[in-house]
């Protein structure tokens, strides 16, 4: 399922999967270089090199969250009802 994000401050929309990432699974840490991800990308690159794919099968459980979490911390905000109600139900934000 994706949800849409929206920057208050520059208007800029994020569109993201909420949930388990196959993307990662399949191609490790090149995701989150495409995002502009560069904190997670390091991460799992480093991990990459000590793990033999062991990372991959981790971070693609919990990838898409994590950059969900950083993408509220910096501000963003659901860009429609729907995001906002499959973050509340996921527990990312808190019901108002």
């Amino acid at each position: 399922m994706k949800i849409s994000l929206t920057n208050p401050y520059t208007n800029q929309i994020k569109h993201t999967k909420v949930g388990f990432s196959w993307t990662t699974l399949f191609f490790a840490f090149i995701p989150a270089l495409f995002r502009g991800d560069f904190k997670w990308f390091f991460v799992q690159l480093v991990c990459a090199a000590f793990s033999l794919d062991l990372s991959s099968l981790i971070f693609a459980f919990i990838y898409n969250k994590l950059y969900i979490n950083d993408l509220l911390e910096k501000g963003y905000t659901p860009a429609d009802k729907y995001s906002a109600k499959v973050l509340r139900s996921r527990g990312f934000i808190t019901p108002n």
